[in-house]
């Protein structure tokens, strides 16, 4: 009773239900599946896709909530993905408890920002705390996503969403004054330059605590590759033992937990296809300052199908790069880079793996390209680090690969975080040939990339494909031009489906005798 002598209403109860682990993959989503007849749905009036607190003991995470309309789970069970059954680690059987969340404030910032209006840093820290607590659904960092698009955000919010993401997560720090990193934006098939790069800088006496990605869209990203040749899933202390130890690490950034907010962001911008300046540069450079960088590489490759496409606005991405980068105390250097076509010959995880190898190993057999595109980015690095004169940085990386330093520090690398082997190849393999004789007139690194992902690259890693022209090279009608490698011969199926209707290679030239006649002056496959 209160003073008034009137009842006072409880408080609402959180709904109990025993826990079940259901073993459905929703990626990195929580989710939580609960009968619609049963009285949490009733009572407390949950539909599909709201947002829920689910506690299990004293763990406790943000959920979305999917009714089942069919005899899957006991009125008084509630069913967990994969992502909310790791996340909570209940026992099977466990009491739940649902609650409602409560009201998210920070939405009111997200809609201020999809009208135009600028937003301070306080409002960029509200918002990137509750993407990081999982409070944000799927529609709702859509929106966040769509609102930072496009060229709205300014300077100043970029920089607050930057500082934002490094506060959402661990921060690094060294003992040392010069700490470098490198970085490539994207959009490009291949070009696995990182292991060459941080392995031939920490061979010289750089301090490189180099963190990557891990691919969603893409047939691979460094993670994935390195992943085939050493153990990447470090935690925080096993990096700074590897960096400590030899220099340097190449390890996959979601295992150490700088900038969480980021590998939100990121899985819903490549779902909807938007990479946003801002987006990328407060991606970029978050992740650079909570690994303690404070001198940063970043390659920008430049073509009509790479990420970036003129070099108009690559100007424009790096200035805005340096600019914030200079706000964040952060030193950073961009390099335009040739983007019209993938670096190296093999695209997915363990084909680019093997050709990493090669190019350390001095190989014969080593992608020229690759090896190039490595020692233009080595060399500046050197230079940042302040471990040679300026103008001397490329010579002094071709030694230090030439001479068998960069493979002696990569191998050391390797086994620091765990021990080196070897990537395998894939089980099946075939042969596409040329529909025609002539050149190779122009790649579609977009179609490249999905034709590779369909041979089941990343996840499949010893799946993707071999390009074996350069664009201007002279191919011959029935000369092999691609191999895909796939590890079932489904996957491989659909690729050469695919292949049939969206052909990534452009060959024109003068038709000789035998060959299809073709539309124009070239024919694709």
């Amino acid at each position: 009773m209160s003073d008034h002598g009137h009842d006072v209403p409880a408080a609402p109860q959180a709904s109990a239900l025993r826990a079940r682990r259901l073993g459905i993959d929703t990626f990195a989503q929580p989710v939580i599946y609960v009968r619609a007849d049963s009285p949490v749905c009733r009572a407390e009036g949950l539909a599909a896709q709201t947002q829920v607190e689910v506690t299990a003991g004293h763990h406790r995470i943000v959920a979305t909530l999917h009714p089942v309309h069919a005899d899957l789970l006991q009125a008084d069970e509630a069913g967990l993905s994969e992502a909310a059954w790791k996340l909570l680690g209940p026992e099977a059987g466990a009491p739940l408890t649902v609650r409602h969340l409560p009201p998210i404030e920070s939405l009111s910032a997200v809609r201020a920002k999809i009208y135009g209006h600028a937003l301070a840093e306080a409002q960029w820290q509200a918002i990137i705390d509750d993407v990081v607590a999982g409070r944000y659904s799927g529609l709702h960092l859509a929106a966040l996503v769509v609102a930072c698009a496009a060229g709205r955000m300014e300077l100043h919010e970029t920089v607050g969403l930057t500082r934002a993401m490094v506060a959402s997560g661990q921060r690094m720090t060294w003992p040392y004054p010069t700490v470098v990193d490198k970085h490539c934006v994207g959009g490009l098939p291949g070009n696995r330059t990182t292991p060459i790069v941080v392995s031939i800088v920490a061979a010289c006496g750089g301090i490189v605590p180099k963190t990557s990605s891990r691919a969603i869209t893409s047939p691979a990203g460094t993670a994935d590759a390195m992943e085939t040749l050493a153990p990447v899933d470090l935690g925080l202390a096993q990096m700074r033992a590897v960096v400590e130890r030899e220099g340097a690490c190449i390890v996959w950034g979601g295992a150490v937990g700088l900038s969480p907010a980021d590998d939100v962001l990121i899985r819903v911008e490549r779902v909807l296809d938007l990479d946003g300046e801002a987006q990328l540069v407060a991606s970029v450079l978050s992740k650079k300052v909570a690994a303690g960088s404070n001198r940063v590489l970043i390659d920008i490759p430049v073509g009509p199908s790479a990420k970036v496409r003129s070099a108009q606005s690559a100007q424009r991405l790096a200035g805005t790069l340096v600019a914030a980068g200079q706000a964040l105390g952060l030193q950073v250097h961009c390099v335009q880079t040739n983007g019209t076509q993938p670096v190296g010959r093999g695209i997915g995880p363990a084909l680019e793996a093997h050709e990493v190898l090669a190019v350390l190993r001095n190989s014969p057999e080593a992608p020229p390209d690759l090896r190039e595109r490595a020692l233009s980015l080595a060399g500046p690095m050197l230079e940042m680090a302040g471990l040679v004169q300026p103008g001397l940085g490329q010579p002094a990386a071709q030694a230090a690969l030439d001479d068998g330093r960069a493979w002696r520090k990569f191998a050391a690398i390797c086994a620091a975080q765990g021990g080196m082997r070897e990537p395998g190849r894939a089980p099946y393999r075939e042969e596409v040939p040329s529909p025609r004789s002539g050149r190779l007139a122009e790649v579609d690194n977009r179609r490249l990339a999905r034709l590779a992902k369909l041979t089941g690259a990343p996840l499949a890693k010893t799946s993707g494909l071999v390009l074996y022209p350069r664009i201007g090279d002279s191919v011959q009608r029935g000369e092999p031009i691609l191999a895909l490698h796939a590890e079932s011969k489904s996957e491989l199926r659909y690729a050469l489906d695919y292949l049939d209707g969206q052909p990534p290679l452009q060959i024109s030239g003068t038709l000789t005798a035998g060959d299809s006649p073709a539309s124009g002056s070239g024919e694709e496959t």
